[in-house]
């Protein structure tokens, strides 16, 4: 009985003795683990508050670059316009010997001032046939020269601002109808190569048009061959409207932008956005047969035109 009753003093004694040493170790693996957190962290805090905001400042990038076609479409829609001329090459008292139709793009870059290609502004400036006449004394005139723009029925005579003398840019100036629409803001920065761009205008003038004109619209106008009197009437139809096609910037070399967004002849003269919605460049020609081979002209080569067009004369 002795014995038994020393082992039932004894239990109690070890039971409590392994919970003293439980608690301590748990007191001591707690001021531990706060310490550790006292001096550790701070550190970590800051070091996931900086991964937060740059995963933050990537997904508003990247939403930002999936909105921007539709925000630069409805936001400056009406400030492209659709660019129609005739020009003729011949010689005095004679029959002009080429007698040619152009399509092309422009946008607005002041009150009544657009930006567009010189060879859509001087139509037979590069153009080889007219090149050939003109070394033979022959004179190139602009017989019309007009602008369609969004949302307006009538067209607005255009007259040559400002020529590049080392590019392909050129300023018109309209006459009327450019009254309470928005200027395109230039961008402040030169682009780099990988930029997202998406490019304005009307690739295959009329014709693209009428393709995505309503079924009865298009059945009557598809065999028309008389671009103006067509362009007139998708105008009264509220049906000018420029395409907008998407890509990357593939190289800046210089003050030529190259670029991957598809176009076509019509869009000469349109302008080339940026992500955040900025006029990084006008476009300008393509390579036939090569997707990436888009060319456009920077934007900071308009600065100086637009300054001199903007010039008091006196």
């Amino acid at each position: 009985m002795a014995l038994n009753h020393a082992t039932s003093e004894e239990e109690p004694v070890c039971g409590a003795w392994q919970k003293f040493l439980q608690g301590a170790l748990i007191a001591f693996l707690a001021i531990t683990l706060l310490l550790l957190l006292h001096f550790l962290l701070p550190s970590r805090t800051g070091k996931l508050q900086d991964q937060v905001r740059t995963l933050s400042a990537q997904v508003h990038e990247l939403q930002q670059e999936q909105a921007m076609p539709s925000l630069v479409l409805n936001r400056y829609r009406n400030s492209i316009c659709y660019i129609f001329g005739i020009y003729q090459v011949g010689y005095p008292g004679q029959k002009p010997v080429q007698r040619t139709r152009i399509s092309g793009s422009g946008f607005l870059v002041a009150d009544g001032l657009i930006a567009t290609n010189r060879h859509v502004a001087e139509p037979w400036y590069g153009d080889p046939d007219s090149d050939a006449l003109l070394n033979r004394g022959a004179t190139a005139t602009l017989e019309k020269l007009v602008a369609y723009f969004p949302g307006s029925p009538d067209p607005v005579n255009l007259r040559v601002a400002v020529l590049s003398s080392d590019g392909d840019l050129a300023l018109v100036r309209a006459t009327h109808g450019t009254q309470g629409l928005q200027p395109l803001p230039l961008a402040s920065k030169q682009p780099e190569a990988g930029e997202l761009v998406a490019v304005v205008g009307y690739p295959m003038g009329v014709l693209g048009m009428m393709a995505k004109a309503p079924t009865p619209v298009y059945a009557r106008l598809a065999y028309r061959h008389d671009d103006q009197g067509t362009a007139g009437e998708l105008a009264a139809l509220s049906l000018i409207r420029p395409s907008a096609t998407c890509g990357h910037l593939g190289d800046v070399v210089g003050d030529k932008l190259i670029y991957d967004a598809p176009t076509a002849h019509g869009a000469s003269g349109g302008p080339v956005f940026n992500s955040r919605g900025e006029v990084i460049g006008v476009n300008a020609a393509y390579i036939d047969g090569f997707s990436g081979g888009t060319l456009g002209v920077s934007a900071e080569s308009l600065r100086p035109l637009i300054k001199e067009a903007l010039r008091p004369r006196f």
